[in-house]
């Protein structure tokens, strides 16, 4: 009896893997994952960069929303879905007003439908302070 139960349970779940397997999914392939926006003063803070994908799986790629991990940056992203094959970008923007000086590392999740249903990216920079007005 137990051999029976233990051939079904194996059964199920090698079929389970084989539909898993089979199912299509779409695939975001960004050209990179971390943008450094290199030094700029204090005094013009604000700073944008793109990042480019493509979708290289075989299903529709639709990404649902995106979430940066500060509210000194912003994420612009295509709403319509992006076909197999096709490209797509997404606007970075940093603004750094308000902000003491200083080295920074910013994340953006993006959140698809792709198997793996959320991906990260990073900007980076140092912002320097305002030169003194005494010399």
């Amino acid at each position: 009896m137990n051999k029976l139960r233990f051939t079904f349970i194996l059964l199920a779940l090698v079929a389970a893997v084989s539909v898993s397997a089979k199912k299509k999914f779409p695939i975001i392939q960004f050209e990179q994952t971390t943008i450094d926006l290199g030094t700029f003063p204090q005094n013009n803070a604000v700073r944008k960069c793109t990042f480019k994908f493509k979708n290289v799986g075989k299903e529709k790629l639709v990404i649902n929303y995106v979430n940066t991990s500060c509210g000194c940056t912003g994420a612009e992203y295509p709403k319509e879905p992006i076909s197999p094959g096709a490209t797509g970008e997404i606007t970075v923007t940093y603004n750094g007003t308000n902000k003491l000086p200083g080295k920074f590392r910013k994340s953006i999740q993006i959140f698809t439908n792709c198997e793996e249903d959320y991906c990260r990216l990073f900007i980076t920079g140092n912002m320097s302070s305002l030169p003194r007005e005494d010399q």
